[in-house]
């Protein structure tokens, strides 16, 4: 219950960062607002990690270089997500970001990427990929 609780705060906040984003955007430009919202993030991010302190430096060194730049993704969601606010709407914009973090998140457990471990798909996770897709297709029309 905990794990859907954290889930539904990251995204309605994913969702209220867009559009805040997209507003700043037209003030000061998407790439603007993508390294206010980063230093933001960070600044945020640091505070939290000074009072929390529940990890331990020699951590970082057990992590893959790979995974380390894993934050330096921010930039272009934050671009893609703004520019495609401003294009296609808040509520598309999401249900588009949905269906494409759902489809890849479903490669990466089918196929057990990042040292996840691997998990078999059936017909019941094919029907849902599909149906969130008929979804955004509704909402389109």
């Amino acid at each position: 219950m905990r794990g859907i609780l954290f889930a539904f705060i990251g995204g309605a906040c994913i969702t209220l960062q867009g559009v805040a984003n997209a507003r700043i955007s037209q003030d000061m430009g998407t790439w603007q607002a993508a390294a206010v919202t980063q230093l933001t993030g960070f600044l945020m991010a640091l505070v939290i990690l000074l009072f929390v302190r529940d990890g331990s430096r020699q951590g970082f060194g057990q992590v893959r270089p790979l995974y380390l730049i894993g934050g330096a993704l921010g930039a272009p969601i934050i671009f893609s997500e703004v520019t495609a606010i401003q294009n296609i709407g808040v509520t598309l914009t999401i249900s588009a970001l949905l269906i494409a973090q759902l489809f890849l998140t479903f490669l990466i457990d089918s196929n057990g990427w990042f040292d996840v471990v691997k998990k078999r798909m059936s017909l019941p996770q094919f029907i849902g990929i599909g149906m969130m897709i008929a979804g955004v297709v509704i909402i389109k029309l």
